[in-house]
């Protein structure tokens, strides 16, 4: 089960790690009571369908990508991890999008878990738009390799990886994951803001810019917002100069995740457009 704080089963609103928090109302208080039904359910899930130690690999972004920027309840992502483990299987963090310190708050999403996965797929950031992927892991699994015919093309090309090297050079000189933190929590509290105005936003989450805009049709059922008035928004911010994404189960969440390099301004213009676009279509 997708472990989703706003549209699953279980869900508050003290449950996920973001500036700001889902309307459904919870009594977490040191602990995180939808996480534990969530990982209780994870664990009858494998009991029952899997067995035990028959679990090859569990993966997980940090934070949902293109499944629309869903956040896990506090600790999910440690519990599930060390059920894993306990039952033999591999744990792979997928930090395509989360990674370069897009969160803000970690230079890897699986660093505000609390765990060390045993691989790391990564992507995109990591060459600022040149072709560029990676996989890290442990020297045992890499080992793996060894014991069938394995080669890749241009594994280890030279150019690519000096761009990737300068990526981390710049990443680095120019502070772009404490801009990440510092523009991402301005521009979330300002769209959670946003949402108290607007009926069309159902819920603002995310970490850093790595951010999700669930728009829905009728805020007390959260049903999802029909396909032809979505793309309607959608294509209003083009018009007017936004690119955004699109993502999740139905299609109707906004993905903003935008160039780490972003200013106030640029945060200022991403909420004047979102609001612009909720009044003219909706």
């Amino acid at each position: 089960m997708n472990p989703d704080v706003y549209n699953g089963i279980w869900g508050g609103n003290n449950c996920r790690d973001s500036p700001v928090q889902t309307d459904r109302v919870c009594s977490c208080s040191d602990e995180c009571e939808a996480g534990t039904k969530y990982v209780e359910q994870f664990q009858e899930e494998l009991d029952y369908n899997i067995g035990k130690n028959n679990i090859a690999a569990f993966w997980a972004e940090s934070i949902q990508g293109v499944g629309g920027t869903v956040q896990y309840p506090k600790n999910y992502i440690k519990r599930v991890h060390d059920i894993v483990k306990k039952q033999g299987g591999l744990f792979v963090s997928d930090e395509v999008q989360t990674g370069f310190g897009r969160t803000g708050d970690h230079f890897w999403g699986f660093e505000m878990h609390g765990i060390v996965p045993d691989i790391v797929t990564m992507a995109k950031g990591i060459g600022n738009g040149f072709p560029l992927a990676a996989v890290a892991t442990t020297p045992e699994v890499a080992q793996s390799l060894t014991k069938a015919t394995h080669f890749n093309t241009f594994g280890g090309n030279p150019v690519s990886c000096t761009v990737g090297i300068t990526v981390l050079d710049i990443i680095k000189e120019e502070k772009l994951q404490e801009n990440s933190k510092e523009i991402g929590t301005y521009l979330l509290l300002e769209l959670g803001k946003l949402k108290s105005q607007l009926p069309i936003i159902g819920d603002v989450r995310g970490k850093g810019l790595m951010i999700g805009v669930e728009l829905v049709s009728d805020n007390e059922s959260r049903k999802p917002l029909n396909p032809q008035t979505f793309l309607k928004f959608w294509e209003y911010c083009l018009d007017q100069g936004l690119i955004i994404g699109k993502g999740g189960l139905y299609g109707n969440v906004l993905r903003i995740k935008p160039p780490m390099c972003i200013t106030k301004e640029d945060a200022d213009f991403t909420v004047k457009v979102i609001e612009s676009a909720a009044r003219h279509v909706c």
